[in-house]
């Protein structure tokens, strides 16, 4: 015999008489349309290659939504007194050091998460030095020499 443990007893004793009197209730029916399973499309290389197609289509239309959000994102504002980034710099993870202009005012700014603070008003007329990827000419010139001569070459 059969060792039976209490909770396989349970579970017969339980479930079999729902479904004896599930079964006299009500005939087997279908669960769908008899016609139903017919026209479902079986699985083949077109089937697959339209769905393909199909999620292609779905992620070229959010790529292409999210280009031109960011590209329209700069027509939203703009006018007079408007204010416009004009330098920053990381100054660590997530802090740093903006430059704007507000009318013909400019202000260095600490950014942090969760703050921002002023920490310089500068004069009108400051012109900020080019960034140094952006210097060219002799200073150029000086440091290659530099460092040929520093290679001993």
């Amino acid at each position: 015999m059969r060792n039976l443990s209490f909770p396989s007893i349970a579970f017969t004793a339980l479930v079999l008489p729902l479904q004896l009197l599930a079964a006299e209730a009500e005939p087997a029916r279908a669960f769908a349309a008899p016609g139903a399973a017919a026209s479902l499309p079986t699985g083949s290389a077109s089937g697959i290659g339209q769905v393909t197609v199909a999620l292609l289509l779905v992620l070229a239309a959010v790529f292409a939504a999210g280009w031109l959000v960011r590209r329209l994102r700069g027509f939203a504002g703009g006018g007079a007194g408007a204010i416009d980034i004009v330098a920053q710099v990381a100054l660590g993870a997530r802090e740093r050091a903006v430059v704007i202009r507000v009318g013909t005012t400019q202000l260095v700014l600490g950014v942090a998460p969760g703050r921002v603070n002023l920490l310089h008003v500068l004069p009108e007329g400051t012109e900020l030095a080019p960034p140094p990827s952006a210097i060219t000419g002799p200073q150029i010139q000086n440091f290659a020499a530099l460092l040929k001569k520093s290679l001993g070459r």
